[in-house]
């Protein structure tokens, strides 16, 4: 359940966070009292899921966030309507999964995708916003996820862009740390989105199987991690990264 009032007169930027997991994340940031922006290709699933108390919090933009000229309108316009930048979950990601393969028959086109989208956003956006945290603080959460810990086959590149997500939330939590930022990462498992939702029963069987919990997370799983990192109560965490995954990889 979310705790009422912890973001009160903070601003939050999620990227991606038109759907999906990013759509759960915004959701909980605004009803803990954060006004938030969203930059995504398509933020129609979020807002026509928002009550109209809600989405008078949101800002919602889209836009390709791959691309640098967009994310820093993005971020001028967030300054300029919003005020200063508390959090920024950098959400967006996304696999090559459509186009999967061995690693001996993979493409670069495709690893350069899967880079771009999940670890070069992520490393723009943070630049924008780092320069006005140095001066008053604030909270860094990045999405990773298991596949970079496990090693799933197929997805090298996948796995290879999320562990980078990993050294680059290390390296910059202790670069940060001085001037009161705190920079963590989560790293979901089997989560339901509409991907999820689209794939065969047997598929999910075998991933519940794979699952020590016996489930498929929820967007809200995810949602209620990142809310605890980007609040007041995580300020003596920083550099982590937190599984969210039913207990597929512990560490």
């Amino acid at each position: 359940m979310a705790q009422t009032g912890r973001f009160n007169d903070k601003v939050a930027i999620v990227t991606g966070g038109g759907d999906g997991i990013g759509a759960g994340i915004v959701q909980r940031l605004i009803r803990e009292g954060a006004r938030t922006a969203v930059l995504d290709l398509n933020a129609g699933p979020l807002t026509s899921q928002l009550a109209a108390g809600e989405a008078s919090r949101v800002l919602a933009v889209e836009g390709d966030c791959t691309d640098l000229g967009v994310l820093e309108d993005f971020y001028a316009r967030v300054a300029g309507e919003l005020g200063p930048v508390d959090v920024l979950v950098n959400n967006v990601g996304q696999s090559g999964r459509a186009r999967s393969a061995q690693f001996h028959e993979s493409s670069e086109e495709v690893w350069r995708f899967v880079l771009e989208i999940s670890l070069f956003s992520t490393m723009r956006m943070s630049r924008l916003v780092v320069p006005a945290m140095r001066e008053r603080g604030g909270r860094i959460v990045n999405m990773s996820s298991d596949a970079a810990f496990v090693g799933d086959a197929g997805l090298v590149d996948y796995a290879s862009a999320k562990m980078g997500l990993i050294g680059f939330t290390r390296s910059l939590a202790r670069e940060l740390a001085p001037f009161g930022v705190t920079v963590n990462a989560v790293a979901p498992g089997a989560v339901r989105t509409r991907a999820h939702d689209t794939m065969p029963g047997e598929v999910i069987d075998r991933i519940k199987a794979d699952t020590p919990a016996g489930f498929v997370g929820e967007p809200e799983d995810v949602a209620a991690a990142v809310a605890f990192l980007a609040s007041d109560e995580a300020r003596f965490i920083t550099g982590q990264s937190l599984l969210i995954d039913g207990g597929r990889w512990m560490i």
